[in-house]
């Protein structure tokens, strides 16, 4: 799962249990759609992307340098307190707000593009209570 500073999912993928987490980087990475701002054209990639040690491979770590994306991740080997738990507690979150559907939390369908369905589903309305909260904030 790819998502913005505000805990808004980007992108979402659904794979095996079974499957290493940096396989999905870059696919996940091309699924970010265009970002709109406020002036000027919409945003086509993120400027960073924040990781934790599995992600730490030199190869991943080239892949997206080479799509324009400055790499922020942890190193693996090293010991903890390198701050970057303070941008990457936003995914955690958004994670722990899917399981909050029932549905998703334990795996019950067989087939996976119905889960993968409610994995949407779930994406959109965790997105829509992000920007009705933010937009109750924003001041005109």
């Amino acid at each position: 799962m790819i998502t913005d500073a505000h805990g808004i999912p980007l992108a979402v993928s659904l794979t095996g249990g079974n499957r290493n987490d940096i396989t999905q980087l870059m696919p996940l990475v091309q699924a970010v759609p265009p970002v709109r701002c406020r002036r000027g054209r919409p945003r086509q990639r993120p400027e960073r992307v924040y990781a934790d040690r599995a992600h730490d491979h030199d190869k991943y770590c080239k892949q997206v340098r080479d799509k324009g994306i400055t790499p922020v991740i942890a190193r693996r080997g090293t010991g903890h307190g390198s701050g970057l738990g303070v941008h990457r507690w936003v995914v955690e979150q958004t994670v722990a707000l899917l399981h909050w559907f029932r549905r998703l939390r334990i795996r019950w369908e067989i087939r996976d593009d119905i889960h993968e369905a409610f994995l949407s589903l779930a994406c959109a309305i965790i997105c829509w209570r992000r920007l009705r909260n933010l937009s109750l904030f924003r001041t005109t």
